[in-house]
């Protein structure tokens, strides 16, 4: 990835409607040129979609919140991982080390959804032996945008978008 792809993936993760025209005149490409690079981008894996980002609270999921599941062996990883992908309220789902097999991120409607979510369908999936819930109170930071920035081979002979 050159400078060029970096610009063009910072500027989609901020505006996924950018036409390719805006892009192209950032760059100083023609379209043709822009299309071509989002295309090997996509099929790359580097881009794997476009999505608006949506307001929960305004959808009625008042409540964030961080589960940490601790799972009593690697034997019910799949099992477990194969279940959140069912639960609409789990956003995110990560295998992490220290204390906990998995951290969740979840957005629910009430107290009582969460509660349902945690006792009655993650505390009853096999292997789980433990959950650790902390409630978001108030959020002051939540991102999509990953910044990229080329590395020095990336900018050898090649031009520089900024």
């Amino acid at each position: 990835m050159d400078a060029i792809d970096c610009h063009l993936l910072e500027r989609l993760q901020q505006d996924g409607r950018a036409t390719q025209q805006e892009l192209a005149r950032e760059v100083g490409l023609s379209q043709p040129s822009v299309a071509e690079r989002i295309r090997k981008l996509e099929d790359r894996g580097v881009i794997r979609g476009y999505a608006a980002r949506v307001d929960s609270v305004a959808l009625g999921k008042e409540i964030t919140a961080f589960v940490g599941v601790q799972i009593e062996h690697p034997r019910y990883f799949d099992e477990f991982a194969a279940a959140v992908q069912r639960m609409d309220d789990i956003l995110e789902c990560h295998r992490v080390a220290g204390e906990y097999s998995y951290l969740l991120k979840v957005k629910s409607a009430t107290p009582a959804t969460l509660d349902d979510l945690l006792v009655g369908a993650l505390r009853t999936l096999a292997g789980v032996t433990r959950t650790h819930t902390t409630m978001v109170l108030r959020t002051v930071k939540e991102e999509t945008l990953v910044r990229v920035a080329p590395t020095r081979a990336h900018y050898r002979g090649r031009p520089t978008a900024g």
